[in-house]
Order: C-alpha cells, then structure tokens, then sequence
C-alpha cells in the first residue's frame, strides 16, 4: 500500500521539525460525529474485526465474542494457521448460538486492508506485534473506526503523538490495552495515593523483570502459510527465524523494548495515574543497564532507570522483581504501598480503610473492554485513551534511550524534546521500510 499524505494531521517527520510545545490538547469530539453516531439505533451491535489473532488478540476476540454487545466479522493474521484457527472459532461461537451448523459468517485475511475497507465494521481489536501497533491504529481511525489496541501503543515518542493527534483530531475512541486500570485494587493504590494517605509521595518503583537472551539463531525457510514480509511491515529487513517473530519478538530493537515496554506499559501507568502526572511526565532520566552480548536478542536485561518529576517525585524502572512477580512500590514520608498483579500490602492497616465520601475517587472501570464498548456507545472517552497512554508509554521508550546512550538526559514534557541533546533528539523516531510509512 502506499503511503498518502492526504487527511494525516501531525506526521513523524512534522513532530521531528517543530520544537514547539507539543503538550496533549484536550481530547474532545466534534459536534459532528457526536451527531452521526447518536443517530445510530442503540439496539445494533458493535460490528468488530481483530487484527492479529495470536495469543493475546485471540483472548481479546473470545472477550468481544462473549458480549451480547458486539458482532465479530473478521479476522487477520499473517500467520494462515492462526488466522483460520480464530475463524473457526468465530464461526463455532455463532453457529452454536444460533443453534445451527455451517455459520460461515466471518472473513480471514492476511491483509488488514480488507478489514479496514468494509463499510460494516465499526471497530477494530489490534494485537499484533509492538511495531505495526501505531500505523495500523492510525490507519484504523483514518478509516473510522474505533480501536482497541493492546499495549504499548507505540515503539517510539514520536509515533506515540501521532496516534494521540489523530484520534482528537478524527473524533475515534481509543483504548490501550492497559488492562491494570480496570482491576480495582490497583485503582485503589491511586486514589489512596492521590488522598496522601502514604503522606507526600516522593518514590515510585516499577519492580520488573530482567530480559532474557537468545543466542545466534539458525535461519530455516518461512513457514508455509506465514507471510512473513508482512509481520516485518515497517520493520528493517531481518532473516526469518522463529524466535524473532510471535511472542519473542518483543526482545529484539527492532520490534519492541523488551521488558520495559511489555511490563513497564502496565505498571508505569499506574505510577502515572497514582501521581497524578497523566498530561505530562519525568524531566530527567538517569540509569544503567545491561544488554545481551550477542545473539538474536538486544534489549536490556538488567535496568535500573530514575525518572525524575519537576515535582521532585522520583519513578525508579527496576529488573528486581518481589520473589519473581512484578510489583510497583509507592513510597511517602508517612508509610509505603506494595501493589503486584493480584494484592494490595500496606506498612500498616490503616493506610487502605475504606475511602470517605469526602475524598478523591478515581474514574471507576471493573472490565476493560466493557469499558470499551461503553465508549464506543456514548462517544466518551474509556479509562485508557491514547492521549494519556502516550504519555505513559513515551516513558518506556524515554528509559530505553537513556539506557542506550548510557547517560542522563533531561526531557522537556510540553515540547517533547531533548534540553540541549540533539543525538538524543534524533532516536525519538525511527524509519520505517517502504510502503509502511506513518
């Protein structure tokens, strides 16, 4: 497909060359399509396709299919086997419903165009690998529809704003993938957090995991059925071998930034929420790092990153995890909170009693891709737009920069620069392979 630059607002490279403040504008949505989609009747469905269908955009479909709410009609994959896989149980799903064999409803492709072409679709799930995340969501949105998309949003700053700019400007509800604030406790750790129940805040630390390594890999013929000059999309060319594509892609430069992004995503979110710093971010990054010597793998394995907040508040990026599960640690002058994937600890009982009617509460979502629907319904923004993912999800690459470059770098949030670091300035982007161009 080529490029256009038709109907495209900010680009990469127009992010590049301004140094103008380039601070969120408030996300709102035109009196016109507030009017189009209130005319729709409220008893239709939400017309879906899923775009990437592996491991995690497979559980995304089985959520959309099991709500009354939504219609699954495609399904994408480069990868045939998956692709057809989905599909059929797309179809089972339906023809179980109906009480009827032979429901043949639900296209597979290996071309996402064909999804994003067909009038009835009014949104689209995308769980394809970290580097088509931000073109296909644009794409989407050009295309008018509405995206879920799992996290992160983006593999650099620079693709991260114009995702953010193109749903305000075009009006299309955008949900990451952050599924962490729609899981209660930890939108309790905020809003106890936010009422300074730790007293002032002064640490955050995003407890990760270290990145694993892979030697060299052998480079055996593309599977048939996996189209795999596709999966590369806007990637640099690579030679095929399986532990670059599929789940492990997510270690390799090129695609991703390894545990920073694939968890870090997650739980600096959080930070960011509990901070209450959503519209902006960290003016100082200082660490050190360690990456794989040789092999096919080349992010960071061990990391230690201190984002520093104008506010004074510092948010530490560690590869120590608590007995092996990720965590984030909320520190203040009166006490400390521990929140990991599946509890709430406290220094003492008192900190977590109940919140008062008087006190901060937080947006509340108990489902996160409910929470999706519901927006698509009413045309408001869901718990995680990408006006506020943006700003969470530039610090993991924010932190992998530093890590690189191997020394402190001062950010400035409004204009989204470098201070002074031209060198620095230039890796908040990166190329991406003809015809793929955002």
């Amino acid at each position: 497909m080529a490029s256009t630059q038709e109907g495209r607002g900010v680009t990469r490279r127009a992010f590049l060359r301004r140094g103008a403040a380039v601070a969120a504008a408030p996300y709102v949505l035109s009196a016109s399509v507030l009017g189009r989609e209130a005319a729709r009747p409220p008893n239709d469905r939400i017309v879906m396709g899923s775009i990437g269908v592996g491991g995690r955009g497979r559980g995304d479909t089985q959520v959309f299919l099991a709500s009354s709410e939504t219609q699954v009609v495609a399904v994408c994959d480069v990868d045939r086997t998956r692709c057809d896989r989905v599909k059929k149980m797309v179809d089972d799903h339906y023809a179980a419903q109906r009480g009827k064999a032979g429901y043949r409803g639900c296209l597979a492709t290996g071309d996402f165009r064909e999804v994003l072409a067909r009038d009835d679709i009014d949104a689209v799930m995308i769980a394809t690998p970290d580097h088509w995340h931000a073109l296909l969501s644009v794409l989407a949105a050009r295309a008018g529809k509405d995206i879920y998309c799992e996290k992160p949003m983006s593999v650099t700053v620079a693709e991260g704003r114009v995702v953010a700019d193109t749903m305000a400007r075009l009006g299309r509800i955008y949900q990451s993938g952050t599924q962490r604030r729609s899981v209660s406790h930890f939108r309790f750790a905020c809003e106890l957090v936010r009422n300074r129940r730790i007293g002032e805040l002064e640490r955050i630390v995003e407890m990760l995991q270290p990145g694993p390594t892979c030697g060299p890999q052998p480079v055996p013929p593309v599977p048939k059925g996996f189209d795999y000059d596709r999966w590369l999309g806007p990637a640099p060319w690579a030679p095929y071998t399986p532990r670059r594509c599929h789940g492990s892609f997510r270690f390799v430069l090129d695609y991703s930034d390894g545990k920073i992004s694939d968890q870090g995503a997650h739980f600096i979110d959080i930070g960011q929420w509990a901070n209450d710093t959503e519209d902006t971010g960290p003016v100082a990054f200082e660490g050190k790092g360690t990456f794989p010597a040789d092999g096919l793998f080349n992010t960071p394995v061990t990391y230690h990153v201190t984002c520093t907040y104008a506010s004074g508040v510092e948010m530490v990026l560690s590869h120590e995890t608590v007995k092996g599960d990720w965590a984030i640690r909320f520190e203040g002058t009166d006490g400390w909170l521990l929140v990991t994937r599946h509890k709430l600890l406290a220094s003492r009982p008192a900190l977590t009693e109940p919140l008062r009617s008087n006190e901060i509460h937080l947006r509340r979502s108990d489902h996160h891709w409910q929470n999706f629907l519901d927006a698509v319904r009413t045309r408001t923004q869901p718990i995680a737009p990408a006006h506020i993912l943006h700003r969470s999800h530039s610090i993991c690459h924010l932190a992998l920069i530093c890590l690189r470059l191997g020394r402190t770098l001062r950010w400035d949030p409004g204009k989204e620069r470098f201070v002074g670091d031209p060198a620095a300035d230039q890796m908040l982007d990166r190329a991406h392979r003809e015809p793929w161009i955002l």
